[in-house]
């Protein structure tokens, strides 16, 4: 109803009565854009663990910071040929853009910065260029992304993504640069110490053969190229000095702290997802997965107390937690489920708060069914450079770990019947562990957080 002329005038004429001050609503892009992390060929986003801690200890809140699995995290050999469990490039991009939308209204924001991992930056490039992402999109860092591909050959590697010779690379590089009008584009990229951009065709089952590429594959034309010396494939997204690269390329400044401030009680959670036939893995959701955590001591791996410290069977959405830990404790996590091995994993202790602490089955591999007991050390965020790192399982360099570029992020012991103390040690960490015996259908992993 209209106000008379009289009644606004008194109104304008009365004194205002003094009251709270009125808050100024933040428009929605104030401040830097929130984050979405997008992990690599077969991986999860269980890996950017690190970043987001590191991005919490700079000023972002944990709701400002998103990491995508995508369903089938795993490559089509052939990318335009139907695979079971495996996806191709079109479906990686659309499974991106739906995530970015999910992001977008959740945050009430216009744009993301998108931080990729390897085949993650694929599906970046992707969305960027023919996805429609670049509307939506302020930052890209692709961190190892092969973006002139792993090979660039008309025999190795043929019909993948992963080959510039193949349409979809030859798409994206087309053009006299890499970038997307609107989009502040970086690369993150290793010196001679990818495995996946190198001249020989070592690293993927090709020795002695020329690739068409050099270590220069992961870089992008006209972008901004970070290079860090030393660094591997995996760890130029997860180290702490990848961390600092893509931090202040997103924010305008650099972070005030490259470390992880430490949580005294953090909270933890995460899915159990699956493994099919032939040991590819998928980030669905387990059901009925049976996670059961122990505190250990922190020399032995022995379990301080014979019932869990934690207990879940999980529901259709796969979450074990939450669980409140302590930041000091060492922890091991026992995961049960249908048709899998029972998994034992030892790992670092968590410094803070997570919900990406996903958990998968390990897998039997040919021979280990022989062995008493098997356990394996593992890097998800980098691979064991012999001459680069201090590491060893039960004191040992295990078998398998190539000299040169860094190229396996796993190794492994069988050891003799009897349970015993192994201790992992990779440079400044620790991690104790117990064998638990094969024939029982147990297997042992150490997973290492750096």
């Amino acid at each position: 109803m209209a106000i008379a002329p009289a009644m606004a005038l008194a109104q304008q004429q009365a004194p205002r009565q003094p009251g709270p001050p009125r808050r100024q609503r933040q428009p929605a892009d104030a401040g830097p854009p929130i984050v979405v992390f997008v992990h690599g060929n077969g991986d999860s986003s269980a890996l950017w663990i690190n970043n987001i801690w590191r991005f919490e200890a700079n000023g972002y809140k944990r709701n400002q910071l998103f990491a995508i699995d995508f369903a089938y995290p795993n490559a089509r050999r052939e990318d335009a040929k139907p695979e079971l469990f495996r996806s191709s490039t079109e479906e990686q991009m659309a499974e991106l853009a739906g995530f970015v939308r999910q992001a977008l209204k959740a945050t009430r924001r216009r744009k993301v910065a998108l931080v990729g991992s390897s085949r993650g930056g694929n599906a970046i490039r992707a969305y960027l260029k023919n996805g429609g992402g670049a509307e939506f999109v302020s930052h890209a860092v692709l961190c190892g992304t092969p973006n002139k591909g792993v090979v660039n050959s008309d025999s190795l590697l043929v019909g993948s993504e992963f080959n510039g010779a193949y349409s979809f690379l030859k798409e994206l590089n087309a053009g006299p640069d890499d970038l997307v009008p609107g989009v502040e584009m970086m690369a993150i990229r290793s010196d001679t110490n990818d495995k996946f951009s190198q001249p020989d065709g070592r690293f993927i089952g090709a020795p002695g053969k020329p690739t068409g590429v050099s270590y220069d594959s992961s870089g992008l034309r006209g972008a901004r190229n970070v290079i860090l010396d030393g660094l591997d494939h995996r760890e130029v997204a997860f180290n702490k000095l990848a961390f600092g690269a893509m931090f202040e390329f997103i924010t305008g400044q650099a972070p005030g702290n490259l470390f992880i401030t430490q949580e005294p009680l953090p909270v933890l959670n995460g899915r159990v997802t699956g493994v099919v036939d032939g040991g590819v893995y998928t980030n669905l959701a387990v059901a009925d997965a049976e996670v059961e955590i122990f505190e250990v001591d922190a020399k032995t791996g022995e379990r301080k107390t014979t019932a869990p410290v934690h207990r879940k069977v999980t529901g259709e959405d796969g979450m074990w937690g939450p669980f409140i830990g302590k930041s000091d404790a060492y922890y091991e996590f026992v995961l049960r489920m249908a048709a899998q091995p029972i998994t034992h994993t030892y790992r670092s202790p968590f410094l803070r708060s997570s919900d990406v602490v996903h958990l998968r089955p390990a897998v039997f591999a040919k021979g280990d069914e022989q062995a008493a007991a098997v356990v394996t050390m593992s890097r998800p965020r980098g691979y064991f450079g012999v001459s680069r790192d201090k590491f060893s399982l039960d004191g040992k360099v295990p078998p398998g770990i190539n000299d040169g570029v860094p190229g396996v992020s796993t190794g492994k012991l069988a050891f003799e019947p009897g349970p015993r103390t192994v201790l992992a040690v990779f440079n400044n960490e620790t991690i104790p562990a117990r064998t638990w015996p094969a024939k029982d259908n147990h297997l042992v992993i150490v997973e290492f957080l750096n």
